[in-house]
């Protein structure tokens, strides 16, 4: 079968991940969030209490942990470290830093690179992350980079909390996009950047409705993708 891949790149708090998941629901792609990936992985050093700056402490756990992902009948992605379920875990806002400082050294990225691309290789998928249009699936069929001003993600961000019951200050959530976006956009290895052959998707003004309208058509117009097609 002819798989089809879509990379939807950008920064922290840009809706990657919720839109990336409904999109696939209505097309029958597989969803694929890189970043709980990389989430797992730094939860496994927090609780180890690694220090996560320390690459050689870092690349020491690694041999320890089994991650894989998995799927349920509504087809939405569940992480599992060492066969403990951590797709609820993995959504704490100090794991969110944990994440981002993993992904920064490189002998992490590659523990993880074979996962997601054999997913590419055997389903139809929509991949979510950094760096997929650029160095996960360079060949992606399709190349987004969604993205909005950082007050309007920083809001986004602050109500998920909210709504998950942890209660923090919305200028904290803000200086927490603004040095994330630093961090991703400065580091050496796989730095957030939009491809050169990827559209360029601004949900600043948009709703979560019309951010999801926006990129379906755009799936739509360039693949020729219709509802439900793998």
């Amino acid at each position: 079968m002819n798989h089809r891949s879509i990379a939807i790149d950008g920064p922290s708090g840009a809706g990657k991940s919720t839109l990336a998941k409904r999109l696939a629901q209505e097309l029958g792609f597989l969803y694929v969030d890189t970043g709980a990936i990389y989430r797992t992985v730094g939860l496994a050093g927090l609780r180890q209490g690694t220090d996560l700056s320390d690459v050689a402490q870092v690349a020491a756990i690694l041999p320890q942990l089994t991650i894989t992902m998995g799927y349920g009948k509504d087809g939405l992605q569940r992480m599992y470290l060492n066969g403990e379920d951590v797709t609820a875990a993995i959504r704490q806002n100090e794991v969110s830093a944990c994440a981002s400082k993993v992904a920064l050294i490189p002998v992490v990225r590659d523990f993880l690179m074979e996962m997601q691309r054999k997913a590419a290789r055997e389903h139809s998928v929509i991949m979510d992350g950094r760096d997929i249009g650029t160095v996960v699936l360079p060949d992606a069929d399709l190349k987004i980079y969604l993205t909005a001003a950082p007050e309007a993600r920083a809001k986004r961000r602050y109500q998920e909390l909210l709504e998950q019951g942890q209660h923090t200050d919305f200028d904290q959530v803000l200086r927490e996009v603004i040095e994330r976006d630093r961090r991703d956009t400065e580091r050496e290895t796989a730095p957030l950047k939009q491809a050169e052959d990827a559209v360029l998707a601004d949900t600043t003004d948009l709703d979560l409705e019309g951010s999801f309208q926006l990129l379906l058509g755009l799936i739509r117009d360039r693949l020729g993708v219709k509802e439900g097609q793998e």
